[in-house]
């Protein structure tokens, strides 16, 4: 693993600039945490930050907080522009995280963090660890606890270029302006979902006239495949299919689609259709029934036991049916007769088929959708601007962080 590392060291070399161990970019602290049986230390107004706190790149706050004896007893303070990053948790398992704080924080013994040395900008280094993520997260070992562990002698092994002070700043600002305009972007669609929902809600008001029915009533629920002992042989046949994990609230990821052997015989009754409402079995209990409306995106497509096929008939539009299960009332009524147990909550088919929905006409239903749709239309339009500026910052601030493109002065 050291050799490895070490061969990537050996890339590209940017003219004029210095290549640091990280051991030798800033004073390096420990963090530890106060004794949680004393409440003299906890309830304060100084972020506790530990693993399981450090969500996002700009570290501020935090669910748990020290007080100023707290802090001295046990933890350790450091100031705004500090480095901070996961050492040891189950988030190294997948992802590096990694910061800058923004305020004076605390942290606990699962963060190390880094004070810069003179001439090197905050963001810059924390930005220039992170871009080292794919080869820190070969680092990680595994604890007896089935935990991630990254040793700090391995990390501080690692290198990373340092240009001249200005062109730090220079780099950190192409930064920046990427993050505005998808900063801008995101507000937008934040926008757009709260029109969304007052839509959605509009859709679904009652009108003078509507019927109401039982799911069963407007539409046939099965459930899928179940996984196991699968057929092998003659006149069966391995095809793609839907498992929980590929059903999520308002959309169906096929990114990761996984393939079970059937018999031939069983296709007609396991495939999906176009227009099919998908809605999950099992789950945490506020998000049990969540579900999407399958487009037919893979022709043929079977789904699992775990995940209901609700095919709706000619009095419903599955579109107006997904619409109401994923509203309040139809979150209710799933989270109302959901069995919980330890770990999850789950749904069978009775329940699913005795949901009482609202059965407008047809036409109703589509009137009612068009503005929904329409408002989606333009969420999906931002969210693919906003993945694709991700995608352009992403290749732009790795080159610009190993010198491979250069910034001349304004």
């Amino acid at each position: 693993m050291r050799g490895e590392v070490a061969l990537r060291d050996r890339g590209f070399r940017a003219a004029g600039w210095r290549y640091v161990p990280l051991k030798d970019v800033g004073t390096w602290l420990s963090g530890g945490t106060p004794s949680t049986s004393n409440d003299a230390y906890w309830g304060g107004d100084i972020p506790w930050i530990s693993g399981a706190s450090m969500k996002s790149f700009r570290i501020t706050d935090s669910d748990r907080k020290l007080t100023d004896i707290g802090a001295k007893n046990g933890s350790r303070l450091v100031s705004k522009g500090t480095t901070l990053f996961v050492v040891r948790g189950m988030s190294l398992k997948s992802e590096f995280r990694v910061g800058v704080t923004e305020r004076t924080v605390a942290f606990g013994q699962d963060c190390k963090a880094i004070i810069p040395a003179e001439g090197i900008d905050p963001e810059f280094l924390a930005r220039a660890v992170q871009s080292r993520t794919s080869e820190i997260l070969t680092l990680v070992e595994e604890t007896s606890h089935g935990t991630g562990r990254l040793d700090t002698a391995r990390l501080q092994e690692l290198e990373i270029p340092v240009p001249s002070l200005d062109e730090q700043h220079r780099i950190v600002a192409a930064h920046a302006a990427f993050e505005r305009r998808i900063g801008a972007l995101e507000r937008m669609l934040g926008k757009l979902r709260v029109a969304e929902e007052a839509l959605s809600a509009e859709a679904l008001a009652p009108r003078f006239g509507w019927e109401y029915a039982t799911v069963e009533d407007i539409a046939d629920v099965a459930a899928g495949v179940t996984l196991g002992a699968e057929p092998l042989g003659e006149g069966t046949v391995e095809l793609p299919y839907l498992r929980v994990a590929n059903v999520l609230d308002g959309r169906i990821d096929t990114a990761d689609v996984k393939r079970v052997r059937i018999v031939r015989s069983q296709l007609e009754r396991f495939a999906l259709r176009k227009g099919d409402l998908l809605l999950t079995e099992g789950g945490d209990l506020d998000k049990l029934g969540r579900g999407a409306v399958w487009d037919g995106r893979i022709e043929p497509c079977l789904h699992q036991n775990h995940v209901f096929r609700v095919r709706c008939g000619s009095r419903m539009d599955p579109d107006f049916l997904a619409l109401y299960t994923a509203s309040p009332k139809g979150r209710a009524y799933f989270q109302r007769v959901g069995k919980q147990t330890t770990n999850l909550a789950s749904i069978n088919s009775t329940q699913v088929k005795a949901m009482r929905v609202p059965v407008p006409p047809l036409e109703a239903q589509r009137r009612n959708l068009e503005p929904v749709r329409a408002v989606r239309v333009r969420m999906r339009a931002v969210e693919r601007q906003i993945a694709k500026l991700r995608t352009i910052q992403q290749g732009v601030v790795e080159d610009l962080l190993a010198g491979r493109v250069r910034l001349a002065a304004a």
